[in-house]
């Protein structure tokens, strides 16, 4: 069995191959979110404390959450849920396809794990930082890095990746601008005026009706 360890915490993934089940057996019969430790697996792996995140079998179906099973079963799924991409589909179609159960079993190839609790630096995994080619998008976030106020322009700001310099800046998410606050007041006002026609209509038909009677 492959064991796809990543750390959340910088980035980095690595994949070790287990041969022997004696080994393997703290795995058996847990199911996906389980915390597990693995100081058995050897003194490079003492302290550590692993997460199952997900697997696949020999034959590549995926291990699903919530199928309370370590066997294959058929189920119904729809367009975007875990196990069917869905190409080709039409809107509510609905696809009967294979997955695995959330329970580890000996048939599984490969099981994702992921880092809650660190102990020795192992190469690769803990002692690496992987580099980000671009910054963050968000505004407040953008703000928290350089210590920024509200009044300053974030576009001066972006970190973009070198290779596309000659491409547009990337879009920074909820930026206030007074383009952004001129569209605000334009639809808030149209709203407004929509509620006072509205009103008018009514006072209106309150007095058409008033005069028949």
């Amino acid at each position: 069995m492959k064991l796809n360890i990543a750390n959340p915490k910088n980035g980095a993934q690595k994949i070790i191959e287990i041969e022997n089940e004696n080994d393997l057996r703290i795995f058996f019969d847990k199911k996906i979110t389980n915390e597990i430790d693995v100081s058995s697996l050897g003194d490079e792996w003492k302290g550590f404390i692993l997460k199952i995140t997900g697997g696949q079998d020999k034959q590549g179906f995926p291990m699903k959450e919530g199928v309370l099973s370590n066997k294959r079963v058929k189920l119904l799924l729809s367009k975007g849920v875990s196990g069917c991409r869905g190409f080709g589909m039409k809107k509510g179609e609905k696809v009967r396809k294979s997955v695995r159960g959330c329970f580890v079993s000996p048939e599984i190839a490969v099981l994702n794990l992921s880092i809650i609790k660190e102990g020795k630096e192992i190469n690769g995994l803990t002692d690496s930082k992987m580099k980000t080619k671009i910054g963050p998008k968000r505004a407040s976030k953008i703000r928290k890095i350089f210590r920024l106020s509200k009044g300053n322009d974030l576009r001066k700001y972006i970190i973009q990746n070198k290779k596309d310099e000659k491409k547009p800046g990337q879009k920074i998410q909820r930026i206030i601008t007074p383009l952004s606050l001129q569209r605000k007041r334009f639809f808030h006002s149209v709203k407004k005026k929509k509620i006072i026609n509205t009103k008018n209509k009514l006072q209106e038909y309150g007095k058409m009706l008033f005069l028949n009677n």
